[in-house]
């Protein structure tokens, strides 16, 4: 069956959420030292500076499920752009530490709801058989926001003492184009059926979106899952004993997603290659790389998760990240960093992240819920994600100083051979099925 241009054009409006999620996240690589320079800040000032974004992050995400259930969909991908403008001009504007924290800050709760919500709604909108791709375009968003963040900070590096400021304040153009460009996406018909009754809305939408084939049997099997999401005519609760299973491999997915050191690597990504022996401006270059690789890989395997399935993909990934981690820690100890080894098997960890962790994280969680409690466990899932990535980047600048890089990477390379183990026992493959097959096979009604 053909993907409706429609849905496409739905998948991609919301995946610019996406895009602003990755610029965002890794833009302050670029104006980090200098706003470390610029008002003083000590080590743990500065480490608070960076994650601040990453505070909020875990909040939004923490929170996201509310107004997505509430408000709908769509409102909430409304608020998120506003969120986006907002940071991006407050914090390039900042006159002030406290300024520049707090709209850091925002943006931040922006990148959290973003990451509950924007998933939830593609997962809902997509037909079974395209999911996968449609959903990891979400991703793909976010790498290709990393990489223009780092080029753009490529290129303003060097524009004067503020050239941070335009490094931050650039992003106030795609936060517009997203604030304009949601108003024309339909509401989630699986949030109209579940919360709001209705149902022939719904189903026009529906339609649309599977080609214009009957949807009867999608409306039905909906509306079955909302009444079995129900005791005594009231829904249960995302810690109901029933809903175990897609709780522990969203937690376990998320954990497993960070501990490989990702964000790390994406956040601190010059500083470790200065580690390694490079110059500054060859360390923003290869930070450049480090995006390229990463949107590369990214392409790939929106290509492949719907072919092969997201548990594949995992299993190589996991084998890749385990060979590549552990050859860094190695260069490490070693201390063989004069060359280019480093850079190139970050380069290689990067690819093989990209084809598994990256491209599935986001799809399988927005699966492997009921409707009823699909925003809740999202945002369990991405809590979970965000907690640990914002643990992460505090403490990185002080563990690699402390436990070195050999050790600090060797960390990453056990936690992927956990990973490795999660994946052969636990993981359930989603490819091709729909939303409420998977609910069946999950959940013990």
């Amino acid at each position: 069956m053909m993907t409706s241009k429609k849905v496409i054009f739905w998948a991609f409006t919301v995946a610019l959420g996406g895009f602003l999620f990755g610029f965002d996240t890794a833009v302050i690589s670029g104006a980090e030292k200098s706003i470390q320079q610029l008002w003083g800040l000590t080590t743990v000032q500065h480490g608070f500076t960076v994650s601040i974004a990453l505070i909020g992050t875990v909040l939004g995400s923490l929170t996201g499920a509310i107004p997505s259930e509430r408000y709908g969909r769509k409102y909430t991908l409304f608020a998120i752009a506003v969120l986006y403008l907002l940071s991006s001009i407050g914090s390039a504007l900042a006159s002030d530490w406290v300024s520049f924290l707090i709209f850091r800050f925002l943006g931040g709760i922006g990148v959290g709801i973003s990451s509950v919500t924007a998933p939830l709604y593609i997962s809902e909108i997509s037909p079974a058989n395209a999911r996968g791709r449609l959903v990891a375009m979400f991703q793909f968003n976010v790498v290709l926001g990393i990489l223009v963040a780092y080029l753009s900070n490529y290129l303003l590096v060097g524009m004067g003492d503020n050239d941070w400021r335009w490094m931050l304040g650039v992003q106030a153009f795609p936060s517009l184009l997203f604030l304009v460009a949601v108003l024309f996406v339909p509401e989630s018909p699986r949030w109209l059926i579940v919360k709001r009754g209705k149902i022939e809305e719904a189903r026009r939408i529906l339609t649309v979106a599977n080609s214009g084939i009957d949807v009867s049997g999608i409306v039905a099997d909906i509306r079955n899952s909302a009444h079995a999401g129900k005791q005594d005519g009231a829904a249960v609760s995302i810690f109901s004993s029933q809903y175990k299973l897609p709780v522990l491999l969203a937690l376990l997915f998320a954990f497993f997603n960070q501990v490989s050191g990702i964000n790390a690597i994406i956040y601190y990504a010059p500083r470790i290659f200065e580690m390694a022996g490079l110059g500054k401006s060859s360390a923003l270059l290869s930070s450049a790389g480090v995006g390229l690789v990463n949107f590369c890989f990214t392409f790939i395997a929106i290509n492949l998760i719907d072919r092969f399935g997201r548990r594949t993909l995992m299993f190589i990934g996991s084998f890749g990240l385990i060979a590549t981690l552990g050859l860094v820690a190695q260069a490490f100890y070693s201390g063989n960093l004069g060359g280019y080894a480093v850079p190139v098997y970050l380069f290689i960890y990067i690819a093989f992240f990209a084809l598994s962790q990256g491209a599935v994280i986001w799809v399988f969680i927005s699966e492997i819920f009921p409707n009823q409690v699909r925003a809740a466990g999202q945002s369990m899932g991405s809590f979970m994600h965000w907690l640990l990535a914002a643990v992460i980047a505090f403490t990185f600048p002080y563990i690699a100083e402390t436990l070195g890089g050999g050790n600090t990477f060797m960390i990453f390379c056990g936690m992927m051979v956990l990973q490795l183990i999660f994946v052969w026992k636990l993981m359930p493959e989603t490819k091709g099925t729909s939303l409420e097959q998977i609910e069946k096979t999950l959940i013990l009604h």
